[in-house]
């Protein structure tokens, strides 16, 4: 049995140092195509501003305009709902498993969650960077959930954590890739790990579940986009 955990956990490091290195290799392509994008962007603001100045003297309507994008087009920036349906159930290990829909759709206003820290819904475009990223603010729900849904594990802690917990936590984040954490203040417990789908409170970093966590879910079977970047969103 030794013999097999370790072969599947070399297996699983040779496989997430590899999706590090794609990541690196999508992260230099993205910027150059966001500043290829910039520059498109500017000519438009400029063209526009010219046909607006045109149009300024018509009939004097404004017309406001929303747009969101879920991957279909079809999108509601105005939309402040979750887009969830369901409930937890809870396993004999005490993980919390959402038992129902998540949406995906990406939106630019803020979301109402069912549950806090959420673990799925409507989100922001824009993810928080999860490369083993350990945040010292509060992050926006819609940002964490984006990276939910690249794999990511996100560890929240309130401020009755213990300190020895929360730089223990902080150092095992700050070596695994597709992971983040961040103080949360309204969630149940002092200490929870979340990931697309599943949730569980622990008891301190020691707790078995903290390792078994990451394992199931760094990059687990439950992840809607695997492999999708963890670099190159909000930036700390």
């Amino acid at each position: 049995m030794g013999s097999a955990n370790n072969s599947n956990s070399a297996a699983r490091k040779a496989r997430i140092e590899e999706m590090r290195r794609a990541e690196r290799s999508r992260a230099r392509r993205n910027r150059t195509l966001v500043i290829a994008a910039s520059v498109v962007v500017v000519a438009g603001l400029v063209v526009g501003g010219v046909v607006l100045a045109d149009s300024g003297s018509g009939s004097g309507k404004k017309d406001t305009a929303a747009s969101g994008d879920n991957g279909k087009g079809t999108g509601d920036v105005n939309s402040k709902s979750s887009g969830d349906s369901g409930h937890f159930t809870t396993g004999k290990d005490g993980v919390r498993t959402w038992k129902g829909t998540l949406a995906r759709t990406h939106v630019t206003t803020p979301v109402s969650y069912p549950m806090q820290p959420p673990v799925g819904g409507n989100h922001n475009p824009v993810w928080a960077d999860c490369n083993g990223d350990v945040y010292t603010q509060q992050l926006h729900d819609e940002n964490a959930v984006h990276s939910l849904e690249h794999g990511a594990v996100w560890v929240t802690y309130t401020p009755k954590a213990a300190k020895a917990d929360i730089e223990a936590l902080s150092a095992k984040v700050k070596k695994t890739p597709y992971s983040l954490m961040s103080p949360y203040e309204n969630q149940a417990a002092p200490l929870m790990l979340s990931a697309w789908g599943h949730q569980v409170a622990v008891k301190s970093a020691s707790d078995p579940e903290v390792n078994k966590f990451f394992a199931d879910f760094v990059q687990g079977p439950q992840t809607p986009e695997p492999g999708a970047s963890c670099t190159g969103g909000v930036m700390k």
